[in-house]
Parts: C-alpha cells; structure tokens; sequence
C-alpha cells in the first residue's frame, strides 16, 4: 500500500503548528518513510509552505467550520490548511488537490471526515474572492506573521516593513560558498552548469553562487570532495568585515554550525577558535570542518563566561553571531514565525548583552569585534552595540556600507529580500590602542 505523504505533512505540520516542534526535526523524522524523491519533494513543500501560510489559512478554517478542529483534531485541522496551501500556494489542479485531500482523511483513519473536508474546500473554491479580502484586511493574515511581528516591523522600518513581509513569503534561491582552499569560483559553476544547474557567479560577493532552486547538495559536483558549502549570501559578509590577514587570533563565538568560521578560514592562515555551548551541535562545527578540509580548536564552553575557557591570549579578531529571534530569516525557517513569541525577545537582549560585554576584554587593542545577528529588530541589533558603546571608552564603531540594505544607528541592516538576501545585521568595533 503506498504511503499517503499529505496524511504524514497534516500529522507533521500539526505537531509544527500546535505542538512546537521544528520543521527540519518533523522532516528529517517523516521523509525516510518516503522512498520516492517526488513525494519527499512534496512532504518539503507541503510542510515549508504550510508553516509558511499557517497564520492565514489557519484563520481561514475557522471561518469555514461550524466548530473548530484545531483541538478536538489536529492532524484534520492541518489537512484542511493544507488543502488550502495546495490550491492557495502550490497551484496545484483544483480537482486533483481536493480529491487527494479528500482520500487523505481515510489514511488518517477518519473516514467519517471526508464528507466534511470535501464540503469545506469545495466552499473554499465558491466563497474565494470574499474569504481571501478578509484575510487581506489585517497584516498578520495578509502576510502570515504574528501580530506582535507585524507591529514591530511596522515600528522599526515603517516604509519598509509591507515588503519585509512579502520577501519572508517567497521561496529563496539557494546559494552557495567556493571553498577557495579547493576550488575555484568559475570552475565550479562550469561543473555545476554541465550537470544541469543553473548556476551563476553572485555580482558583489566573491565567494557566492546563486542556483534559482532548493536541490540536495549533497547530490552536486564537488560536494563530497568539500568544494562548497551552502551559506545565504548575507551570512557570507563576515569574512569581509573581519578584515583577516595570516597570522591572527580569532574567535568565532556562538559558531555552531560553523559556516562563518569555515569562511573564515577559506580567506587566510589563521589561529581560529570555533566556540559553542552546546555539544551537539559542536559536533556539527567539526563534521563541516572535515568536509571541507579545514582545522580549527573547537570549543565547548559559554561565551558569557570566557574565565572556563578562555586561555589569557587576546583575539585580534572577534565574531559573535549572537543568539537572537531569527526574524530575518523567516523565509528559510518559515517555523521560527510559529514559535517565536514577543515575550522572548527581553530573554535574547540580556543574553546579547552578556555575551558582547563578556567577549569585549578578550580584544586586543587595536583589534575588531563583528556583531552579527539574523534580527531585524532594532532592540537586539543597535540598541545592544549601542549599549556597549556607552559602557566602554575604548570602543569605536568602524564605518561601512554594503551594496544592499541601509544604514542603521550603529552598524548596516540587511532586510529580507535585500538583494534577494536574507535578513542580517552587522556591527563592527575596534578596539583603541
């Protein structure tokens, strides 16, 4: 009997929407079940663009039940949202998408259920064009962010903030980093281009390439022999800003899962220190490394706390991609606006805070901090520099631009979509002899 892949996304995207769980943990658990690539395929798609619209189509089922499901019957529920998905988002053939929808019920051993699902998007289909206004009328339902995010952003980038939301809802390319150390950029995109990808140079950043779709990397020319690394272009401004020569001491705090000190090791022959709290995902730090035939001291520790690990030689060069709320990056991690609340963000600052006033000492004069952050909240991004600014004399911030994004009070905000990049804010500091 084959296996029913919108029965397997209704339960996964349930446990997603409802019940906290990420998208790539629900992933990784369901696809093996899935031994056809198109229905893997489907099953990503299904639960990305379901995570994706569940703020929308969420709100829609309501309207259209007599009594809500979301409780009483989750995985229902988030068939019926992704029956709406498929119609809504995917385009799928109106016939085919209802009937499969439909038939799904049966997988999920409700066959009772099926009347109802077919009645509920058939006056999906009759009802469209008013069910769709109301959903426009608010931002949160027209754009599928929480409301809390949505006031923000209207807060921090008022003329920004409409397509900040729409640049979270589109699929981004995927793009990749050259290891410089094994290969080079044209080299790759011939051997790319030659297996039939579309794969062309990024225009500003020098170790970029863009393909136009998601695929499995680990499926392309060069992956195995360490080649690239998949890395949004944003991420990949680090390097630059770290301004590296040979020889330096430089740590990356909060590394996990590496691909900025990988970069930065691609660039020069540097002493690098890979830091991360958790060991897990410390483990993921060294398996990159391998694949791309770089070294690095990786280290378990807090970077709150450097007196554990810390070894009393100063850094010339600091990197501190910090924990944050991950708004700028909703449209890879299309789950984070599901999960994360308002009332996280005081937790994130404080421990912003301790993090960048910790790792200051570590400096050593004449060297440069980079803040970074996948943010674009202000109160994470130049409301913490600022504040470190204000605490230590000896402390400059460094002035740049970038080709996208804008100027913020301390540091360079890219916005989602930017240059079709993800959100990323940067900060870089020196410290004064």
């Amino acid at each position: 009997m084959k296996t029913d892949t919108r029965a397997i996304a209704a339960r996964a995207l349930a446990d997603i929407a409802l019940r906290g769980a990420s998208l790539r943990e629900v992933m990784e658990r369901n696809a093996p079940r899935l031994h056809d690539p198109r229905d893997r395929a489907l099953l990503m798609a299904l639960l990305s663009e379901g995570a994706r619209w569940w703020l929308r189509f969420d709100a829609a089922i309501d309207g259209l039940l007599e009594k809500p499901l979301r409780h009483k019957d989750p995985a229902i529920h988030a068939l019926l949202v992704l029956g709406l998905v498929q119609l809504e988002i995917l385009e799928l053939q109106d016939y085919a998408a209802v009937a499969a929808t439909v038939e799904a019920t049966r997988s999920l051993k409700r066959p009772q259920l099926a009347g109802l699902v077919n009645a509920v998007l058939r006056r999906w289909q009759r009802e469209r064009e008013t069910l769709l206004a109301k959903l426009d009328a608010r931002p949160q339902t027209r754009h599928a962010h929480p409301a809390w995010l949505a006031s923000a952003l209207a807060r921090d980038w008022p003329m920004q903030a409409e397509a900040v939301m729409a640049a979270d809802n589109h699929e981004p390319p995927l793009m990749l980093r050259v290891n410089r150390r094994r290969s080079q950029r044209q080299e790759l995109i011939t051997q790319l281009q030659a297996a039939g990808h579309a794969a062309t140079a990024h225009p500003w950043l020098a170790d970029a390439l863009v393909l136009p779709h998601s695929t499995d990397v680990t499926r392309l020319p060069g992956f195995e022999d360490g080649a690239f690394a998949v890395q949004d272009g944003s991420a990949q401004v680090a390097a630059d800003l770290a301004d590296l020569q040979d020889g330096m001491r430089v740590l990356d705090a909060c590394a996990a899962p590496g691909g900025k000190a990988c970069h930065l090791l691609e660039r020069a022959d540097i002493d690098l220190t890979a830091l991360e709290h958790d060991g897990v995902r410390a483990e993921r730090i060294r398996q990159n490394l391998m694949r791309l035939r770089l070294n690095a001291k990786v280290v378990i520790g807090d970077a709150g706390a450097p007196a554990s690990w810390w070894k009393r030689q100063p850094f010339d060069r600091i990197l501190i991609d910090a924990p944050c709320s991950a708004t700028g990056v909703l449209r890879r991690r299309p789950d984070v606006r599901l999960h994360r609340r308002e009332s996280d963000i005081p937790a994130m600052q404080a421990q912003q805070c301790r993090i960048l006033s910790a790792l200051w000492p570590l400096l050593a004069p004449g060297g440069r901090l980079v803040y970074i952050t996948c943010s674009v909240l202000r109160a994470e991004n130049e409301a913490i520099v600022g504040g470190l600014l204000a605490e230590h004399s000896d402390a400059q911030p460094v002035d740049f631009s970038l080709p996208v994004g804008q100027a913020a009070a301390v540091g360079w905000q890219i916005l989602p979509g930017d240059g079709d990049l993800d959100g990323m804010y940067y900060a870089v500091l020196q410290k004064q002899r």
